[in-house]
């Protein structure tokens, strides 16, 4: 498999950066193999269990700490998702402001129709359970796929009730539905190369998370059994809510490593950093 090099993400990083012409001609990036499959190598999960997650930034390697989102952004998340069942059920249209919409800024690339190097999309967060709790939800989810929408609904009530016991704190998970090698979005090229990046929320309460993200291909042979489950997660609950989709999406897991608070009108937020504390 073809895999992007150290060499390349550094050339093409000093390129952008100035040294070079002033638009980087990112098909000459090769990030998939001809298989059509990719494998992230700017981020290694390898320490993920000990709560360490490392990513090569600006051509060099650094660790960072996982931390957990606080209480008060669980409970404005799953609170919110909750409320947004009870629309639905009321037939009432979805918010677009909340948890579920975060706006996914990234930088490293410029592709060959922009002059820039950042990016900003927005893109569908979810909860990943945590690791001893995966396989199980996704029996569960498996099992009960095709039930009404109404009981999905209360099923999906059921599980969100019970927040951080059965999800994760210290991440997010989404899907990049559009990036294929005949077409690469801003984001997937930035978070390819550089894998760091911010998200934010529209709401009051806002909340924003520093992150690094993990980009897994569903069809790559060298992700780890854990890794295949969350992509499958990651797809399942995607559908699970949505309908079902023939096709099998690319599944990135946000780790978060800073949290700030964005909050309007709070004199204590003003954007500053609660996680972890400042000193």
């Amino acid at each position: 498999m073809k895999r992007l090099t150290a060499i390349s993400i550094i050339s093409f990083i000093l390129l952008a950066a100035g040294c070079g012409k002033n638009t980087v001609e990112y098909e000459d990036l090769n990030l998939w193999s001809e298989e059509g499959c990719f494998h992230q190598e700017t981020v290694d999960v390898s320490e993920i269990e000990d709560g360490i997650i490392k990513a090569e930034l600006n051509s060099k390697w650094h660790s960072f700490e996982l931390q957990k989102l606080p209480g008060d952004f669980i409970n404005w998340s799953f609170g919110k998702r909750l409320e947004t069942f009870e629309r639905f059920r009321n037939r009432q249209p979805p918010e677009l402001s909340g948890p579920h919409n975060g706006m996914v800024a990234t930088y490293g690339v410029a592709r060959d129709d922009s002059r820039f190097r950042i990016n900003n999309a927005v893109k569908g967060m979810g909860w990943l359970p945590r690791k001893e709790k995966l396989a199980e939800i996704i029996e569960l989810l498996e099992q009960t796929i095709d039930d009404d929408f109404t009981e999905k609904l209360d099923r999906l009530d059921s599980l969100y009730s019970q927040g951080a016991d059965i999800y994760d704190p210290t991440c997010q998970i989404s899907l990049e539905l559009y990036a294929d090698p005949e077409f690469q979005t801003g984001t997937f090229l930035n978070q390819m190369v550089n894998p760091s990046c911010a998200v934010v929320f529209l709401d009051i309460p806002s909340y924003e998370f520093k992150a690094i993200a993990h980009l897994m291909h569903p069809d790559d042979p060298g992700l780890t059994e854990q890794q295949r489950l969350q992509v499958k997660y990651a797809n399942l609950i995607h559908s699970y809510f949505h309908g079902h989709f023939d096709k099998t999406f690319i599944a990135v897991v946000y780790y978060v490593v800073e949290v700030f608070d964005n909050s309007p009108g709070k004199p204590e937020a003003k954007g500053q950093r609660i996680v972890p504390p400042m000193p």
